[in-house]
């Protein structure tokens, strides 16, 4: 690390502590250059990840919108928005240990279908039904039988 007194590149680390949200670690520093002390912060280098839509358009990921989806799939069933937050945040981190940057919407909807089907069989199928875009009820029975 760089001494911002004197340049020097070379440095001891004299404390680390995780900062109060838990995301990054407060390093207090020492120069072996000229002996100054300063503060580093280090935290995780996250790589922006682009959804891209049946029709080809790309967007930003973003965990909220599998929320809102998981959240109208498990309306008036016993799950807790809890659970709905630790399943958004499991998809999130399996989408970035892909280590792509641009993933389709049908493999998150995949995943979020993985997810619901181990919680609630009844949100699972509602939102098998608005993602697949069923038209009538045989793709419902086709569904239910292979459960």
């Amino acid at each position: 690390m760089k001494c911002i007194y004197c340049g020097y590149e070379e440095s001891k680390v004299l404390d680390s502590r995780s900062t109060d949200e838990s995301n990054s670690i407060r390093r207090r520093r020492e120069c072996l250059g000229c002996g100054k002390r300063f503060t580093t912060y280090e935290t995780v280098e996250t790589v922006p990840i682009l959804v891209v839509k049946k029709d080809g358009s790309r967007q930003p990921f973003n965990i909220e919108k599998i929320k809102c989806g998981m959240i109208k799939a498990c309306e008036k069933r016993p799950v807790s928005m809890a659970q709905i937050d630790k399943m958004a945040e499991e998809i999130e981190k399996q989408i970035q240990n892909t280590l792509k940057q641009e993933i389709s919407s049908q493999e998150i909807g995949e995943m979020i279908m993985d997810k619901l089907k181990n919680i609630d069989e009844i949100a699972y199928v509602r939102f098998a039904s608005v993602y697949r875009q069923f038209k009538d009820v045989t793709n419902f029975i086709k569904l239910i039988t292979e459960m």
